[in-house]
């Protein structure tokens, strides 16, 4: 692989270049990840959608949003009626800084249960799961993840039904300290959410080496999965 190839495989930003009938001809690792969570048809669309009229290149400005992914524009370029590449500029977004090799083993399906089976006695809520079946048993500052979690469904108190899902974040991962762990999410999704525990849930989330994103009808925790 030549020096400007590994340099666009290495790109923090998405870029795909496709045939003239939006089958991918080639994509860098960035590219791979935004792929599995948008289909190739659409960002194909999206490139057609912004090209030049005349042959050449074309920057333009917008917000995108895929999945985890928010984007604040795009280049488009082809030479020819046989290709068509499209790069995708990323927001820089709030990483992993550290891993906290710390707190206590924990099943994670008895956590997620215990904060649920809180809030249902409280609340006239249907709970439904959808749980990845293979997590191992976790090490969480517990006290910290569940304060997390209760929030989370205390921002859901006026939806009729709540789903959580849990899984982990295919092909992603953090290295630290020599050390490689991959991350897991857990989505909280309700009709109706209240914006009122948002800087709570951040300053928690913080403490206890989490993310946090909000959507209008989803609250979503990412954190490093480290095994007990």
């Amino acid at each position: 692989m030549h020096f400007l190839e590994q340099w666009i495989e290495n790109d923090y930003n998405p870029f795909i270049i496709f045939d003239s009938a939006g089958r991918v001809k080639s994509l860098n690792q960035e590219a791979q990840y935004l792929l599995g969570e948008v289909s190739s048809k659409e960002i194909f669309d999206l490139a057609g959608a912004y090209a030049s009229l005349t042959y050449g290149f074309k920057t333009t400005i917008l917000d995108l949003e895929f999945g985890p992914y928010k984007f604040y524009g795009i280049t488009v370029g082809y030479e020819n009626e046989e290709e068509i590449g499209i790069k995708l500029y990323k927001y820089a977004s709030k990483k992993f800084s550290t891993v906290k090799d710390q707190g206590v083993p924990v099943n994670i399906y008895a956590l997620l249960d215990l904060c649920i089976s809180a809030t249902s006695t409280a609340k006239n809520i249907q709970f439904k799961k959808e749980f990845d079946p293979t997590f191992p048993n976790l090490r969480l500052n517990v006290d910290g993840f569940t304060k997390l979690l209760n929030k989370t469904y205390l921002s859901f108190s006026t939806s009729s039904q709540v789903t959580t899902k849990l899984s982990l974040k295919t092909g992603e991962y953090i290295r630290f300290d020599k050390k490689k762990y991959p991350i897991f999410t857990i989505v909280v999704a309700g009709q109706e959410r209240s914006h009122r525990y948002e800087h709570d849930l951040e300053a928690i989330a913080n403490h206890v080496n989490c993310l946090v994103r909000f959507k209008p009808n989803e609250i979503i925790i990412t954190s490093p999965l480290i095994s007990a």
